[in-house]
């Protein structure tokens, strides 16, 4: 058995590597290649803590396995990241475990690179302001990955507590980008693409503030009653997904669902525009939204991906179970 931990994770992973780990699972489960199983999300009643498992098969990619863990809202005052996970990998002939893959820094660039594989999609090509809702641990992973994507010119951000958008400006900067922080009205006014990733349970972008043509990429509401953005906004955009099915459970589209504004079938996946069954924007003053509720097989697919460069490069550690 293989262990890779969090520390080589970090060393072998990198931005490219998770976008293209990520676009090529994306499009084996749009065409039946790959599927999750059911999540198990769960309050555990201790420590305010939630805890799961995410897991599938990617047949394309052989990759099947589960990652375990979950959110500790305590851990940030004791130095330690929030959200805490660990990968494993199974032998898809034999069953017989392959590897345990450290999973927080993987979450935090699997998520990134989710949002970057919509915008790289359906943002338009003519894009010049990034507004980032949100500045929390995955923001800097957001904002990194994101500005990969499009030839930006300036970063507009908006926290419920501001000095935390300092890390987002020093990476605009380092960017060559203006930064500045705004308030959300303004922020959904300015940008052409706007990423959302907060803990919120309520709407904090409205639909009147949003400009024709703007994407957005909705990507903290992954479990049941978190939202980001009003249910008539979800309801105007052309809706894009991961998953359809954890979309209208788990997802930003929960709410817009359960008032009736839209069906399952108003819901397409991401995965059809990467193979070219879907066309995607249709015009450049379409509104579109990308409802990134995060599935294992991202975890699959970049763990995989961490295990094989660790391999290639000696870094992986050996063990007999």
């Amino acid at each position: 058995m293989l262990i890779v931990t969090e520390d080589t994770c970090r060393q072998v992973i990198g931005r490219g590597d998770a976008f293209a780990a990520v676009e090529a699972v994306f499009a084996a489960m749009a065409k039946g290649d790959a599927w999750n199983f059911p999540v198990v999300r769960e309050a555990i009643g201790y420590a305010d803590a939630l805890y799961g498992f995410k897991s599938g098969f990617d047949r394309a990619g052989l990759s099947l396995g589960v990652k375990s863990g979950g959110y500790w809202p305590g851990n940030s005052k004791k130095g330690l990241t929030n959200h805490q996970s660990t990968v494993f990998l199974f032998d898809p002939d034999s069953g017989q475990l392959q590897a345990l893959v450290g999973g927080n820094y993987l979450t935090a660039v699997r998520t990134a690179a989710a949002s970057a594989v919509s915008i790289a999609h359906l943002a338009r090509k003519n894009s010049t302001v990034l507004g980032m809702l949100g500045a929390g641990h995955q923001s800097t992973f957001q904002l990194r990955a994101a500005l990969e994507q499009r030839n930006f010119e300036k970063v507009v951000g908006w926290n419920l507590h501001q000095d935390a958008l300092s890390k987002l400006q020093v990476i605009a900067q380092e960017n060559g980008l203006p930064f500045e922080s705004v308030e959300r009205e303004q922020l959904a006014g300015e940008a052409d693409v706007i990423i959302t990733i907060t803990s919120a349970q309520e709407s904090l972008i409205m639909k009147d503030w949003v400009r024709p043509g703007t994407h957005i990429a909705c990507m903290g509401t992954d479990t049941r009653g978190k939202q980001e953005v009003d249910p008539a906004l979800v309801a105007m955009a052309s809706l894009f997904t991961d998953e359809i099915t954890q979309s209208v459970t788990i997802g930003e589209a929960q709410h817009a669902v359960a008032s009736g504004l839209i069906s399952e079938d108003d819901i397409s996946a991401i995965g059809d525009v990467i193979n070219g069954t879907h066309a995607g924007r249709s015009s450049e003053s379409e509104i579109t939204l990308f409802d990134g509720t995060g599935v294992g097989l991202q975890d699959l697919a970049v763990a995989s991906a961490a295990v094989r460069l660790a391999v290639e490069q000696g870094m992986a550690q050996q063990v007999e179970l």
